[in-house]
C-alpha cells in the first residue's frame, strides 16, 4: 500500500506578506491585484480576513464592504517563488518523488521513506514542523493511499494540521462529504450531479459508472473511481519534466486598446516572455494562437500554422499580429490580449528552410535574442528590450508566462 502526502501551504501569498512584514499579522490582510491595471480581485487572504467573509477571487470593493479595515497589499511573485523553493527543499529531505500542484501545493510519495522517518502521519508532522520552524510558514497535510484522498485530506482541516484518510476507513471519513469537496468536481459538474440527487461522495461512489459516463463522459468514470478509492496515478519524480505542448502569455490592459499600434505593442511585450521560455526549453513554434477579449468580455481565438519553426519574439509577434489584422474587425475596443506558441518542436533539430521566409533575417534575430537572454540573466530582465516598448517596459516585466502541458 502506497503512502502519499499532499502538502498545502496555508494562505500562502498572505502568509508570506505577513512573514516579511510582521506588523500585518494582527490585521485582516488581502493580497490583491491592481485596480488601476483592472486586476482588482482578491488573490489571497489571511485567516482574520477569511473570518470576516473575505473570499478569494471576489472584487476588492466587495471584500472591503465585508471588512472595513481590510489591509490591501500588492502581490510579490518573486518572493512567493523564493519561499516555494525553500519549502520544496524541505520536501526533498524526505523523498525524491515530489509533484508540484501550483506554487503552494505538492504531492509526495513517501512509501520508500517510512523505514527512515516513520509512518506517513509521522512524516507529515515532521515536514509541517520543519517548514514552520525553518521557514516560518504553516502548512496542512493530507495522508492517504492515493493522490486524490491525500489532496482531500489536506483540505479537510486548516490551518497547521495533518489529516489521515487510511484505506480501511476511508468510506467512514469521506463518503459523507459533499461531491464538490473532491478534486475533479467543479461547479458545472457538481450542478449536473445535483440534478440527479448525487450530493455526497458516497452517493457518487454508489452510482452506476455507466450512468456517470453517459452524464459526464470519461470524466464521470474517473470520478466514480476516485470516490471508490481507485486512483492509481503516480506521483512524478522530482526530475520528471512534462512534455510542453504550448507556451503562452496574456494580459488585461490598463485601459481599452483602440488602435492596431497599441495591440502591436502589447503583443510584442507578451511575445518577448513567451520566446524567452521557448529558447530556455530549446523549443520552436510551428504555429501561433491569439486570444482577443473585447470590452464586453467576449473572447475570440484565432490560430494559424507557420511556414517554418521560430523562437524569436519579433517573428512570433508578426505572425500573431497578421492573424489579428486578418480576423478582428474593430467592432469593439479590446480589454485583453493573449498570444501562444503552439505545435512545438525541438529547436536543436535541423529545420527545413522556407523559400517564403527571409531566412537570414530570422537567423540574425535568433543570434540577437540569444545575446539578449544572456544579458538579462546577468543584469536583470529590464536591461534590454525592444525599442518600440521604451515607454511600455511594464508590458515585459509584469507578466507571467503560462504553460499548459496536457
Amino acid at each position: 500500500m502506497r503512502t502519499i502526502l499532499h502538502c498545502d501551504l496555508n494562505n500562502f501569498f498572505a502568509s508570506v506578506e505577513c512573514l516579511i512584514n510582521p506588523e500585518l499579522k494582527k490585521l485582516p490582510v488581502a493580497v490583491c491585484g491592481s485596480v488601476e491595471e483592472r486586476r482588482g480581485i482578491v488573490l489571497a487572504k489571511n485567516d482574520l480576513a477569511k473570518s470576516m467573509g473575505v473570499a478569494t477571487a471576489e472584487p476588492i470593493w466587495q471584500a472591503q464592504q465585508k471588512c472595513r479595515n481590510l489591509v490591501i497589499v500588492p502581490p510579490h511573485y518573486d518572493l512567493y517563488e523564493e519561499y516555494s523553493r525553500k519549502t520544496y527543499e524541505v520536501y526533498t529531505r524526505f523523498t525524491d518523488k515530489i509533484e508540484p500542484f501550483g506554487i503552494d501545493e505538492c504531492w509526495l510519495d513517501v512509501s520508500g521513506s517510512t523505514r527512515l522517518f516513520g509512518n506517513g502521519e509521522d512524516i507529515a508532522y515532521k515536514i509541517k514542523e520543519t517548514v514552520k520552524s525553518e521557514i516560518g510558514l504553516m502548512l496542512s497535510a493530507g495522508v492517504s493511499f492515493n493522490k486524490i484522498f491525500a489532496k482531500l485530506g489536506s483540505d479537510m482541516k486548516k490551518p497547521d494540521a495533518v489529516t489521515c484518510i487510511p484505506f480501511d476507513s476511508f468510506k467512514e471519513k469521506i463518503w459523507g462529504l459533499q461531491c464538490s469537496e473532491m478534486m475533479g468536481v467543479g461547479r458545472a459538474t457538481n450542478a449536473k450531479l445535483k440534478k440527479y440527487s448525487i450530493n455526497t461522495i458516497g452517493e457518487l461512489a454508489g452510482t452506476s459508472p455507466e450512468f456517470l459516463t453517459r452524464l459526464l463522459g470519461v470524466n464521470g468514470l474517473h470520478l466514480w473511481q476516485f470516490a471508490n478509492g481507485m486512483d492509481i496515478s503516480e506521483v512524478n519524480h522530482q526530475n520528471y519534466k512534462r512534455e510542453i505542448k504550448s507556451v503562452g502569455n496574456s494580459t488585461t490592459t490598463y485601459k481599452d486598446l483602440t488602435t492596431n499600434e497599441e495591440v502591436w505593442k502589447v503583443m510584442l511585450g507578451l511575445s518577448v516572455t513567451v520566446c524567452e521560455r521557448l529558447r530556455a526549453d530549446k523549443l520552436s513554434a510551428n504555429g501561433v494562437s491569439i486570444t482577443i477579449k473585447t470590452a464586453d468580455l467576449c473572447s475570440n481565438e484565432f490560430q494559424a500554422q507557420l511556414t517554418s519553426p521560430i523562437h524569436t519574439s519579433l517573428h512570433l509577434c508578426e505572425s500573431g499580429f497578421d492573424l489579428f489584422k486578418n480576423n478582428f474587425n474593430w467592432d469593439k475596443n479590446i480589454r485583453a490580449v493573449g498570444i501562444r506558441a503552439i505545435n512545438l518542436s525541438s529547436s536543436i533539430i535541423e529545420k527545413q528552410l522556407s523559400f517564403l521566409e527571409d531566412n537570414k533575417r530570422i537567423e540574425n534575430y535568433e543570434k540577437l535574442e540569444e545575446v539578449s537572454d544572456k544579458l538579462k540573466k546577468r543584469f536583470g530582465r529590464n536591461i534590454i528590450y525592444p525599442l518600440s516598448l521604451q515607454n511600455d517596459i511594464s508590458l515585459i516585466s509584469s507578466q507571467k508566462t503560462t504553460l499548459p502541458t496536457n
